[in-house]
C-alpha cells in the first residue's frame, strides 16, 4: 500500500519526467546538426513517457477499488487519461521518426 509520504515521491517523479519531456520538446531542434545526440534524447524521451504510463497503472493497482475487483469502474473513470497517454506516446514516437528521417 502507498503511504501519504509515497504520494509526494510519485508526484515528484512524474513532475521530473514531465520536465524532461518539456525540455526535449523545447530544445530538440537546436540539435539538428548532431542527429545522434538528438536520437538518444528522443529515445530517452519515449522511455520516460512509457515510464509515466507505467507509474499511472501502478497507482491504479494500489487503489482499494482495484483490489476490491472493480477494475471496470476504475478504467471507465480514467478512460480519458489512459487513451490520452497512449495517444501521446504514439504521436511522440511518430514525430520522432518523422524528424529523424527528415
Amino acid at each position: 500500500m502507498l503511504q501519504t509520504s509515497n504520494y509526494s515521491l510519485v508526484l515528484s517523479l512524474q513532475f521530473l519526467l514531465l520536465s524532461y519531456d518539456l525540455f526535449v520538446n523545447s530544445f530538440s531542434e537546436l540539435l539538428r546538426m548532431a542527429p545522434v545526440i538528438q536520437l538518444v534524447l528522443f529515445i530517452i524521451q519515449d522511455i520516460t513517457i512509457l515510464f509515466s504510463v507505467i507509474i499511472i497503472f501502478l497507482m491504479f493497482f494500489n487503489t482499494f477499488v482495484f483490489q476490491a475487483g472493480l477494475v471496470n469502474l476504475l478504467f471507465h473513470k480514467f478512460k480519458g487519461t489512459i487513451i490520452l497517454s497512449a495517444a501521446y506516446l504514439a504521436l511522440s514516437i511518430s514525430f520522432h521518426i518523422w524528424v529523424m528521417v527528415r
